[in-house]
């Protein structure tokens, strides 16, 4: 039997969860107030799951960086992977809010996206 503690973060309750998966495979969650706490808890014991926000730098643009997001849950396993990925990603200026960066990062399902707009850098050609 596996036992863990977590809070749920699914809902503002916080409820402290105590999770317990037997040796049959079945997942028991106990503390849970709302519904939602006993399909987090599951999810945390099997595959815990996370939105990954970060930043990639820009090329020619007004600002030297862009923050981005994953579109959906990422497995938490790989989340060191796609920073090493992201920490050598570059991206060409203007970018929007919602462009894709990396589009299905690590076969996951999730995009990499922009979070925010940044325009390309004025140039200055004066001699």
């Amino acid at each position: 039997m596996k036992v863990e503690e977590m809070v749920c973060i699914m809902c503002p309750l916080g409820c402290r969860l105590t999770v317990r998966q037997e040796d049959n495979g079945e997942i028991i969650v106990s503390g849970n107030r709302c519904p939602r706490g006993i399909e987090y808890g599951k999810q945390e014991m099997i595959e815990p799951l996370r939105i990954l926000t970060s930043s990639v730098l820009v090329l020619n643009g007004e600002l030297p960086l862009v923050s981005v997001k994953t579109n959906k849950p990422i497995p938490r396993r790989l989340v060191m992977k796609i920073m090493d990925i992201l920490k050598n990603t570059r991206v060409e200026a203007p970018v929007r809010v919602g462009d894709v960066i990396i589009k299905d990062i690590l076969n996951t399902g999730a995009d990499i996206v922009a979070t925010r707009n940044v325009e390309r850098a004025e140039r200055s050609d004066a001699a």
